[in-house]
């Protein structure tokens, strides 16, 4: 029984590890947020009441005939006794005149003029003994509603309003005029200066922003809270002319770097509000550029010159690869398409095809690519300078068939008669290379990603059929990223495109070839086929077979 009994009695007694809620401790069990430790003593931080439920207000009420109606300021916050009646009086909602007022938070403009003097009504609570902010008076109840219908209670020091913000220093000069400035016997306005707020986006940072006012030092503030929630206090800011907490913000902004997503969302915010150039210059000097379009130097231009340029292989296709993404017309940058023009890209094409001429005749190159290759270099292996002109062929090739722009270069192909009489003389490990631009055209053609007159197809296959041909079984060994089943049906494919009696002498020349040379040579035996069906079989037993 004994240890019953203690058993029970030490579970009577952690019933009671919390002190029941009582008229004398009744504020400490509702919901009450404490004002911040260690902040500075000049300005006195805000005081913050916010309605939690009906619940609460009900249960305040009951109460209300258990504690002293002098102490009840507003739910969830406890006042000091006043010892006057008549101040505490003349604090209660009814009686004051409220300022229903909407200060224009919609404002999409922005200037930072020189702070407006004080009235005398503020300047005279300002230097007396017992008022200001260093004394903690709070004489204006700013309420915010929300749009999702919440509500906020904030009570704040007209000093600092007036000091700070251009929007609530016009409706507490009004209420000054307004009221008459009747003042105690202290010399402080016996009346509490209400301030409404309507359609509020976000309560919480309109509440940081108007925080911001009794900070010295704003910038370390925003330093804590980054970069993505400055935006929006800079948004705030501005809507309520809070100069120093613009000019703060934009001060933090501009010395940070910034994600993609703050990126998209500053950009915004400078479409919708309009600041002042010299206050806003030098962190929109890193969205737009200032000069004009013409003393801009072709910057794409430059980029292409420096890749075909290069001499170190992985640095150089690390770049392609990039650059080639940039200028794609499926890229999500903004391209200005007079940067990098038709004749641009010809030009870097004939330079290296006159780099292949000089090395392959054997003569020093004087053109901008080899002048601008360091000594080792130029004594680099034939093959290896030889590859590199023909890759960087091959890359502006693919720049130009994304923008539509190859057609000349199949007549400039086809017209390289010297480089045609150099590859006959050329050792086949080297010659094979001038094959491989051959075969990007053909593969191009075959499918589809390059459109040509008859006149220019007929001109590259008469020139460099049979050249891919004699390197065919270089390019099987040296593939070099080349699919060789796609380069087979997309040379027959090619084939096809020609009249009949054009395909006949092509198609002749392959078979021969292909006769004595077997696997070094490309299997164009489905293309063949379609060529003498559509040459031998006539009428009906053509289309039955087709169809086939």
């Amino acid at each position: 029984m004994e240890r019953s009994y203690r058993r029970r009695r030490r579970t009577w007694c952690c019933s009671f590890a919390v002190p029941p809620s009582s008229p004398d401790n009744f504020y400490s069990s509702t919901h009450y947020s404490k004002p911040r430790q260690g902040k500075s003593e000049t300005f006195s931080k805000p005081n913050l009441s916010v309605p939690s439920s009906p619940q609460s207000t009900k249960s305040g009420s009951r109460m209300a005939g258990r504690i002293d109606p002098r102490r009840i300021l507003s739910p969830g916050r406890v006042s000091p006794i006043d010892s006057d009646p008549a101040a505490v009086d003349s604090a209660a909602p009814a009686p004051s005149p409220a300022i229903d007022s909407e200060p224009k938070l919609r404002s999409r403009s922005f200037r930072a003029p020189t702070p407006p003097p004080l009235p005398p009504a503020v300047v005279e609570e300002e230097g007396s003994g017992s008022g200001g902010t260093k004394d903690g008076i709070f004489d204006v109840r700013m309420c915010l509603r929300g749009k999702d219908g919440g509500c906020m209670v904030l009570e704040l020091n007209s000093v600092v309003l007036y000091a700070n913000s251009e929007v609530f220093a016009g409706l507490i000069s009004d209420y000054k005029k307004g009221s008459g400035s009747t003042s105690n016997g202290s010399g402080c306005s016996s009346k509490m200066c209400r301030i409404e707020v309507p359609e509020v986006d976000n309560l919480g940072l309109f509440r940081e922003t108007i925080e911001l006012m009794f900070e010295d030092d704003v910038t370390k503030r925003l330093a804590k809270i980054g970069v993505f929630r400055s935006i929006d206090v800079l948004e705030v800011a501005a809507g309520i002319k809070f100069t120093r907490g613009v000019l703060s913000c934009l001060k933090y902004l501009e010395a940070v770097p910034w994600t993609e997503e703050e990126e998209e969302k500053l950009r915004s915010l400078f479409t919708r509000f309009k600041f002042d150039d010299t206050t806003t210059r030098d962190i929109l000097g890193r969205f737009y550029l200032n000069d004009s379009a013409d003393s801009q130097p072709n910057v794409a231009m430059q980029l292409v010159w420096s890749i075909t340029g290069s001499a170190d292989a992985n640095a150089r296709n690390e770049l392609k690869s990039l650059v080639k993404g940039l200028l794609s017309k499926s890229s999500v940058y903004e391209k200005n398409h007079a940067d990098l023009s038709k004749e641009d890209l010809y030009s870097v094409c004939h330079s290296c095809l006159a780099s292949l001429v000089s090395l392959f005749e054997g003569k020093p190159d004087d053109n901008r690519h080899e002048q601008s290759l360091p000594m080792k270099d130029m004594n680099k292996p034939l093959i290896e300078r030889v590859a590199r002109q023909v890759d960087n062929i091959n890359w502006l090739l693919e720049i130009m068939f994304d923008g539509q722009m190859a057609e000349d270069f199949v007549d400039i192909w086809a017209n390289q008669q010297q480089l045609l009489k150099l590859h006959d003389d050329a050792s086949p490990m080297v010659r094979y290379e001038l094959s491989r631009v051959s075969a990007t055209l053909f593969v191009a053609i075959g499918t589809r990603k390059l459109q040509c007159r008859l006149e220019a197809r007929w001109g590259l296959l008469q020139a460099w059929f049979k050249p891919m041909l004699l390197d065919f079984g270089w390019l099987q060994r040296c593939k070099k990223g080349l699919d060789m089943k796609a380069l087979e049906e997309a040379v027959g494919q090619a084939l096809l495109t020609l009249p009949l009696k054009q395909q006949h002498m092509l198609f002749m020349e392959w078979f021969r070839y292909f006769s004595k040379h077997g696997t070094e040579c490309p299997n164009l035996s489905k293309a063949f086929q379609i060529w003498w069906r559509r040459s031998f079989l006539r009428g009906s037993e053509t289309h039955e077979i087709e169809s086939r």
